[in-house]
């Protein structure tokens, strides 16, 4: 009696097209999971950073101009009094997810300062990936 080893050829088939189902039910769903994790990474990261801000106003008496931007975290601006920083704990100021730099006005326009990321697109506007994260929602 003949032992039998491996697979067939119509075995490997059926496999191969029950995993290709999978992956076209499974992938898209993934995908737009890790798209929606961009943007919650934003989100955290423009609290982070409108924390350290907040407590720069604290100690300084005020928010960074815009002039001084994020920078003012890191670097005690020229003729600031009270500033106890570097105020962010990894000493760098992050990137929005999507490679860019975050955008900071002060006075801002909706608070005292104005900091968000214009997403994927890196214009105003958008929805989806491309829509913008902002501090004042």
């Amino acid at each position: 009696m003949k032992s039998r080893l491996g697979f067939t050829l119509l075995e490997l088939l059926v496999v191969l097209v029950i995993l290709g189902l999978l992956a076209s039910l499974v992938g898209p769903q993934v995908l737009r999971q890790l798209a929606g994790s961009k943007t919650k990474t934003a989100q955290l990261q423009i609290r982070e950073l409108s924390t350290a801000l907040d407590l720069y106003r604290l100690e300084v008496g005020r928010y960074p101009t815009t002039s001084e931007g994020l920078d003012a975290l890191l670097n005690a601006p020229a003729n600031t009094r009270g500033w106890n920083g570097p105020y962010l704990t990894k000493r760098a100021i992050p990137k929005d997810p999507w490679g860019n730099d975050y955008h900071y006005r002060s006075p801002g326009q909706y608070d005292g300062f104005d900091l968000f990321s214009l997403g994927a697109d890196n214009r105003e506007g958008g929805t989806g990936e491309d829509q913008d994260v902002v501090s004042w929602e």
